[in-house]
């Protein structure tokens, strides 16, 4: 019998995170690396498992992601959003919790767009009068 998954896509600013979940031991791989790997040292893997310690689903289910555009913090946060919305395929009752916590709504910011005859998007170049 084949083993069920649940599959979901997180998104931030310009990453996107396609997550799959499968009961196991708790590993979490992404972009076939380990998530330390991956990261690296200054990444702190609170954000990716906080919604498995608030649907107290810790070490039940294996992540395997692939990560794409954006930076590493921007990517951390598409995959703990696939992550959240990956868990409410496994049970719909998480939702109040997640929902609760904010972790099922996208965080849409984006970056704003440099305007012409300005030094950036809102930044002006410094008056001389004379």
């Amino acid at each position: 019998m084949a083993e069920t998954r649940y599959y979901a896509t997180g998104k931030r600013k310009t990453a996107v995170a396609r997550v799959w979940l499968k009961a196991g031991p708790g590993d979490i791989q992404v972009n076939k690396l380990s998530m330390a790997e991956y990261f690296g040292g200054n990444h702190d893997p609170k954000i990716v498992k906080k919604p498995f310690v608030l649907t107290d689903t810790v070490d039940t289910f294996d992540v395997f992601a692939t990560l794409k555009g954006g930076g590493k913090s921007a990517q951390s946060e598409a995959l703990r959003h696939g992550i959240s919305k990956a868990l409410l395929e496994v049970n719909e009752a998480n939702r109040v919790t997640l929902k609760k916590a904010g972790l099922l709504t996208r965080d849409a910011r984006q970056k704003e767009r440099k305007k012409y005859g300005k030094k950036g998007a809102r930044a002006s170049f410094q008056f001389s009068k004379r």
